[in-house]
């Protein structure tokens, strides 16, 4: 299904906010101005523009701890997001989660997570929500090549099968779990592991923007169906290391510059549809010029706003019912 202008454009707005934010991010997080972990999404784009463009208000993702792009795709608040990598009270979590566990539950979008295969299980439980309310939402899980091997992954096909619930896996294969090569630590297929439950597996490139889109799309509709889980695998790249500081010495020389000169994802987007005649390249400078702003705006107000209070040291910690 081809999207249309409006929809091309969104798209691109996306993917370019996702790279704007995560290229500052790296700058910023240089100085020492922002606390903690920082894991980052630059390069892997068209895969949560691509999947989330087919959900609605009321479904779920669950991230992983390199979650900011999710968080955008799925339409958080930019500003917010980055007073909470700043720590600051203004931040979606109030400051206290930060990158690594950063989160709006009132955009469905249930939080990073520093355990590795932890958000499998999670979208299980919303899942299960949407089915027993009979909302017509789904859920959708991102994970990493190591987390595809972790059990609580394998669990969660499982029991999306076993229920039939409206849950989709995409396993984001960058290449690397950490500094392990999938090459190495991943047996057989991963899309042919879908055979195994009795669900649809696909394989998908996830430098392209369209094609993750139209395979997420088919997912996204069998689920509303009640036709049960899918699994994704979509095979993309990550430009910066694991984590801020990884000098990533298990990587080739010039392996990185020659993934952005050839398989940058906003670049061949940008190439398809301006060749195509659907978008010109002035729109598309021209968002580049609106999201530049935007993510300039966000590092001033965050670097800008206060820290939590004191008082807030013990709230949000426990669950009161």
């Amino acid at each position: 299904m081809q999207l249309n202008r409006d929809e091309l454009v969104q798209a691109y707005r996306q993917m370019r906010t996702i790279r704007e934010f995560e290229e500052r991010v790296h700058t910023e997080f240089a100085t020492g101005d922002i606390p903690g972990f920082v894991h980052l999404y630059a390069g892997e784009e068209a895969s949560a523009v691509g999947v989330c463009l087919n959900l609605k208000d009321g479904d779920y993702i669950a991230s992983t701890h390199r979650g900011h792009g999710h968080c955008i795709a799925k339409g958080c608040d930019v500003k917010g997001m980055m007073q909470e990598i700043y720590g600051r009270a203004g931040g979606l979590c109030g400051g206290k989660g930060g990158s690594m566990h950063i989160a709006d539950l009132s955009q469905g979008m249930m939080g990073a997570n520093g355990i590795v295969g932890g958000g499998p299980p999670l979208i299980c439980g919303a899942a299960l929500t949407t089915k027993t309310l009979k909302t017509g939402g789904v859920a959708v899980a991102f994970v990493g090549d190591g987390a595809s091997n972790q059990g609580t992954t394998l669990e969660s096909y499982n029991l999306a099968k076993v229920w039939k619930l409206p849950a989709i896996f995409v396993v984001e294969d960058n290449g690397y779990a950490e500094s392990t090569s999938s090459a190495y630590a991943v047996a057989g297929s991963q899309s042919k592991r879908a055979d195994a439950f009795g669900m649809p597996g696909y394989e998908v490139d996830g430098n392209d923007l369209v094609a993750m889109h139209e395979v997420a799309r088919e997912a996204v509709e069998r689920a509303r169906d009640g036709g049960g889980p899918s699994l994704i695998h979509a095979r993309l790249n990550r430009f910066y290391g694991h984590f801020e500081g990884d000098a990533m010495t298990y990587r080739g020389d010039g392996e990185v510059e020659k993934l952005r000169a050839e398989a940058d994802c906003i670049q061949l987007f940008r190439k398809h549809v301006t060749e195509a005649g659907l978008l010109d390249a002035a729109q598309l400078d021209a968002v580049d010029a609106e999201v530049t702003s935007l993510i300039d705006e966000a590092v001033d107000e965050a670097k800008a706003a206060p820290p939590p209070a004191a008082e807030e040291l013990l709230t949000d910690v426990y669950v009161s019912y």
